[in-house]
């Protein structure tokens, strides 16, 4: 059973919201990368939580590309 959702939820609103959430993903990842490889040649330190970021990203993203791509 699905909720009633309000008037202003139509397609247009959840593929903006689609779409933003996908940018700021993607932006997030490639600061996360940024300030890895800024730590690593700058400072000389391996951040393993910043490390740990990026590859939950690429998993996530990687697991959820094949999964749409064999259910669709």
């Amino acid at each position: 059973m699905s909720l009633p959702l309000p008037e202003f939820v139509d397609e247009r609103f959840l593929d903006h919201r689609r779409r933003a959430t996908s940018v700021a993903g993607m932006t997030s990842a490639a600061l996360a990368i940024l300030l890895a490889a800024y730590r690593w040649f700058h400072d000389h330190v391996v951040s393993v939580e910043l490390l740990a970021v990026i590859a939950t990203f690429i998993i996530i993203k990687y697991a959820l590309f094949f999964w749409y791509r064999r259910t669709d």
